[in-house]
């Protein structure tokens, strides 16, 4: 079985093409953090080249943006390929069978999010009012 779950941060923005045959396909990737900190105490990151075909690729290309939070469902794919310099090479992609994402919209993770000030930010609650009248209740 080939199946992989990974959950990080886009490093740069999808970039959307076609193949010759007209059939749709995003590249991103994704910086995703390891569980454990090394000896030094610093926590090391790992880099994933992702490919999304057809309709997936096509949302992941309009509503995601480099710093995204994202969880990639799909699978490890191999491929040999021969470099300008004719040496042959391996290269690693995760195909993406899901993704989903997980910054809320309108929001960035961090990477080119205008700055904000140092204050933390409130959220809005709503507030109830105090309702005394049980005159009107029938039980």
């Amino acid at each position: 079985m080939n199946k992989v779950f990974l959950i990080g941060n886009l490093t740069r923005d999808p970039e959307l093409s076609e193949t010759n045959s007209g059939v749709s396909l995003c590249r991103f990737s994704i910086a995703v953090n390891r569980t454990y900190s090394s000896a030094n105490g610093e926590r090391q990151t790992d880099f994933f080249n992702c490919v999304a075909w057809r309709g997936l690729g096509e949302n992941v290309a309009r509503y995601a943006k480099k710093g995204n939070k994202v969880a990639v469902t799909g699978s490890i794919e191999l491929r040999n390929y021969e470099d300008n310099q004719g040496v042959k090479r391996t290269g690693v992609d995760i195909v993406a069978q899901d993704v989903e994402f997980l910054t809320p919209r309108g929001q960035s993770d961090g990477y080119d999010a205008a700055p904000q000030s140092s204050a933390p930010q409130e959220r809005k609650r709503a507030s109830l009012q105090a309702f005394d009248d049980d005159s009107d209740i029938p039980f």
